[in-house]
C-alpha cells in the first residue's frame, strides 16, 4: 500500500505530515497526519493514535491541540486519522445532520446498508492504518497509545477496551461514555448497527468495563462547563461503572472547561506525559 505526501511542515524541530493513501478497509482515499518528534531522525519512537470527534477531520487535532510542542519534548509520534470515509459515492446523513454519515464514522463497522459498504472505521484504526504507519514510519510498534475527544474519545476508549493487548494506555476528552444512552449514540448504533442492541454493547465504555478481564492505565478529562455533559456524554455513568467493576480509572472533572480545543490545548501535555509513563 503506497503513500502520497501531501505536505511537511517543519515544528519544534520535528515535521507535521499528511498522507493520502487508499483504504481497502474502507473502499475509499483517506488522508491522515502524523507529526514526528526530532528523536525519529535517529531512532524509531512510541506512538499515540488520537482519534477526533464529530465533524471534524485528521487537521482540527494538527491545527488546534498545541500537541507538537509535547510531542517534541517527550519523543513520540502522534496520529490523526479522518473520522469517517469520504469522496464519491461514500453516502452522508440524508439531512446533512452534523451527527451522522461524513464526519461521524462513531469507529465502528457498520453492518447495514448503505453504510456497511464504506464505514468501517473501527477495523480501519484497529488493523489496516497501524500495520502502514509501521511499515512506512519510525514507530515502535510495541509502544502504542490511543486518545481522543468526544466522539473520539468513545473511539479511543471502547478500542483499547476491546484491544488492550494492542495499547499500553488509553485517555479521552469529554468522550461519549455510554452511546447506548444517549441521542448521538442510538442514532448512530442504530444506523450503522441496526436496531439490536445486543450488538451495540461492545462499542458502549460502560458496558464494556463490567466485563473486562485487564485492566489498562485510564485517564479521563471532562470539562465541567461542557454543554453537552449531562445530555450526550454522560461521563456520572462511567464513574459509576468503572467504581462497580473495580477498574481504576484517573476521571477527573475540570471546573469551567468546556467542550472545546481550548480545553484540549490546557491539558494535552499532561496527556502525551501520561502515556509515556506506560510505554
Amino acid at each position: 500500500m503506497s503513500l502520497e505526501q501531501l505536505s511537511d511542515i517543519k515544528s519544534f524541530a520535528g515535521r507535521q505530515l499528511r498522507y493520502k493513501h487508499h483504504s481497502a478497509v474502507l473502499n475509499c482515499d483517506m488522508i491522515f497526519a502524523v507529526y514526528l518528534p526530532p528523536l525519529a531522525s535517529k531512532q524509531k519512537v512510541p506512538v499515540i493514535y488520537w482519534l477526533s470527534g464529530l465533524t471534524c477531520t485528521d487537521e482540527n487535532f494538527v491545527t488546534k491541540a498545541g500537541a507538537q510542542q509535547y510531542a517534541a519534548k517527550y519523543g513520540v509520534a502522534i496520529v490523526a486519522p479522518d473520522t469517517s470515509p469520504r469522496g464519491e459515492g461514500v453516502p452522508d446523513d440524508a439531512d446533512g445532520a452534523y451527527d451522522f454519515g461524513l464526519g461521524a464514522g462513531f469507529y465502528v463497522n457498520a453492518t447495514q446498508a448503505p453504510w456497511s459498504a464504506h464505514y468501517h472505521m473501527y477495523d480501519y484504526v484497529v488493523n489496516e492504518l497501524p500495520a502502514l504507519v509501521n511499515d512506512s514510519l519510525p514507530v515502535d510498534s510495541n509502544k502504542v497509545a490511543i486518545m481522543g475527544h468526544s466522539m473520539g474519545g468513545h473511539g479511543a476508549l471502547t478500542i483499547a477496551l476491546n484491544n488492550p493487548d494492542k495499547f499500553s494506555s488509553v485517555s479521552a476528552f469529554s468522550p461519549i461514555c455510554s452511546p447506548i444512552n444517549c441521542p448521538w449514540g442510538q442514532k448512530a448504533l442504530s444506523n450503522y448497527l441496526g436496531n439490536d442492541q445486543s450488538t451495540w454493547a461492545r462499542h458502549d465504555t460502560c458496558e464494556l468495563v463490567k466485563s473486562a478481564t485487564q485492566h489498562l492505565p485510564v485517564l479521563v478529562d471532562q470539562g465541567g462547563a461542557d454543554g453537552f455533559l449531562v445530555d450526550q456524554l454522560k461521563t456520572e455513568l462511567l464513574l459509576q461503572a468503572s467504581t462497580s467493576a473495580n477498574y481504576p480509572m484517573n476521571i477527573r472533572i475540570q471546573a469551567g472547561y468546556d467542550h472545546s480545543y481550548y480545553f484540549i490545548s490546557s491539558f494535552i501535555e499532561e496527556h502525551i506525559k501520561f502515556h509515556c509513563e506506560h510505554f
